[in-house]
């Protein structure tokens, strides 16, 4: 019996043998549903930092997209009135992408974030460049708004966003979107439909479905770009003008639809405190965005700004807050490299990029920030803020970025944090009256405070 199992196996082996060197010869490979493949041998480079598979005639290519990005921050000078702010450190971000050019007409991707344990769902992207100067898009991705938006984190001057960009410039949504780019020039619009973040939103939208029977909402999305020198590398203008036309989406609690919110945070993600918040403006018609931006660079220079605007439309059923509101705010930035480096343009998106560094040892850059924002309107007071920020960019390498930041934060007297009642003392410690109206009184501000933050980041 043992020699008949041993010829049975050795005859297996021979019989598999000759099945894989016939499947050699001739090519043939089959995947796991059964189905004839076709085949392309794929190379292995790295390309400033990132794994790259390519094929050799290079139709084909496939690589990760990974960053993390480790985040610390300690804050002082707040009036003892009000409730502290905690220093900490944090994952702000981390990241794992897939993205593969299938042929040069089909690009795909998808996009995580694990950031202190959380999943988020971020791009998840079918795009078409099969005609001249055309580019078509679907799925879940940053709407073409505001430039600083839709930069990706990876080459964000300063640890977070603006202000106003962080509270009105739309980012990830589902939808669809049309984009035109030659020479100079480039213009896109879109149509899109809810956020698709995490959990928490993808159970308001299906809450709103099932329980309402309540429409997604629309959005509608615009913007066109103007690049003189577009063929310069070492200097360029970029001009930019952007519309968005909203109503109420179902991404929200069941019991907020139908309404705007609009709030932010000062500095990091670190102080989650909101001292610029509407709360919800219910009886919403629909929200009317606006951006204007102007950007230029020479050599190792580069400086940004935007202005954006928004109305929000309120129905006449809700007499408190009928009308139009408007909120908005801007900012202006610049930066310097110090040790001969090369601030870059993608003009294919309309925003800056990796900059080039000057020395073997790496780059330094040196920065300047103002954002205002303003979410007061007639009865409806957010509050208004300033930040005054310095930053000093070290780029070590390709993938290797530490980022410090200095901030000066000044907030009016109805940016005291949303429902917190300050009272000022008398000299016994005893309470004499409503903060808010003693501010009003006195023109006393809000919220002031000074912070150090540090990130650390790799990119690879």
């Amino acid at each position: 019996i043992m020699k008949k199992l041993i010829l049975s196996s050795v005859i297996c082996l021979v019989t598999l043998g000759v099945f894989a060197q016939e499947q050699k010869e001739d090519g043939e490979r089959y995947n796991q549903y059964g189905v004839k493949v076709n085949r392309q041998k794929l190379q292995a480079e790295e390309r400033n930092g990132i794994l790259v598979f390519e094929s050799l005639n290079q139709s084909y290519k496939f690589w990760f997209d990974i960053r993390v990005q480790l985040d610390g921050a300690v804050f002082w000078g707040l009036d003892k009135d009000f409730d502290p702010i905690g220093n900490n450190v944090s994952v702000r971000r981390a990241r794992f992408a897939v993205k593969a050019q299938i042929n040069k007409n089909w690009y795909g991707e998808i996009d995580t974030d694990f950031s202190n344990g959380e999943f988020e769902l971020k791009d998840a992207i079918i795009e078409f460049t099969g005609l001249d100067n055309f580019s078509f898009k679907a799925g879940n991705f940053k709407e073409d708004f505001s430039m600083e938006q839709t930069t990706s984190s990876r080459y964000l001057p300063f640890m977070e966003r603006p202000m106003v960009v962080q509270t009105f410039a739309p980012s990830r949504h589902l939808g669809i979107q049309a984009e035109y780019a030659k020479h100079w020039w480039r213009a896109s619009f879109g149509v899109f439909f809810q956020a698709i973040d995490n959990l928490e939103t993808s159970t308001f939208v299906a809450d709103n479905n099932k329980d309402y029977g309540r429409n997604q909402g629309m959005s509608y999305t615009g913007k066109v770009n103007f690049m003189p020198f577009s063929d310069d590398r070492t200097m360029g203008l970029h001009f930019g003008i952007a519309g968005s036309y909203r109503t109420p989406k179902t991404d929200v609690d069941p019991k907020d639809f139908g309404g705007s919110r609009f709030s932010s945070r000062n500095s990091t993600s670190i102080n989650r405190k909101k001292y610029l918040d509407t709360d919800v403006i219910k009886d919403v018609k629909h929200d009317l965005l606006y951006g204007l931006e102007l950007a230029g660079y020479k050599n190792g220079f580069r400086f940004q700004s935007e202005l954006i605007g928004n109305n929000t439309k309120v129905k006449n059923t809700n007499a408190e807050y009928a009308g139009t509101h408007h909120f908005g705010g801007w900012y202006v930035m610049a930066g310097y490299l110090l040790f001969g480096g090369q601030q870059r343009f993608n003009n294919a998106e309309g925003e800056f990029t990796q900059p080039g560094r000057g020395k073997k040892w790496g780059d330094l850059e040196i920065l300047a920030r103002y954002d205002y924002m303003d979410l007061n309107s007639r009865s409806i007071r957010g509050g208004s803020g300033e930040n005054y920020t310095i930053g000093l960019n070290y780029y070590v390498n390709n993938s290797v970025k530490f980022v410090l930041n200095y901030q000066y934060s000044s907030n009016d007297r109805y940016a005291n944090g949303k429902g917190k009642l300050i009272v000022e003392h008398d000299a016994d410690g005893k309470p004499t009256a409503d903060y808010t109206k003693v501010a009003a009184k006195k023109g006393k501000a809000g919220v002031n405070y000074s912070m150090l933050g540090l990130r650390m980041e790799i990119d690879f």
